[in-house]
């Protein structure tokens, strides 16, 4: 099992109904977690990237209704550099 994660930005918080669906894709073979940042409106996704891919789980979630802006990087990439000033 390749345990992976996958990060979505939504951009309408989910209704009740919606939160019934994707609750009830953690009955699909592969999906192991899923857990809402309400603060910042993001969805995390575990899921065993042996049964499933970034793809399918992304159309299972919109399936659901829930309605992504983005999909997110997990790590952020490092601050730019500031110029070094002449001397």
């Amino acid at each position: 099992m390749t345990t992976v994660e996958i990060l979505y930005r939504y951009t309408i918080p989910p209704t009740d109904s919606v939160t019934f669906a994707l609750a009830a894709t953690k009955d699909v073979y592969g999906i192991r977690r899923l857990s809402f940042d309400r603060a910042a409106h993001t969805l995390r996704v575990e899921y065993d990237a042996t049964r499933l891919n970034a793809a399918a789980v992304t159309q299972l979630v919109r399936q659901a209704g829930l309605d992504i802006e983005e999909e997110l990087p997990l790590v952020l990439p490092p601050p730019a550099a500031e110029p070094v000033p002449a001397a």
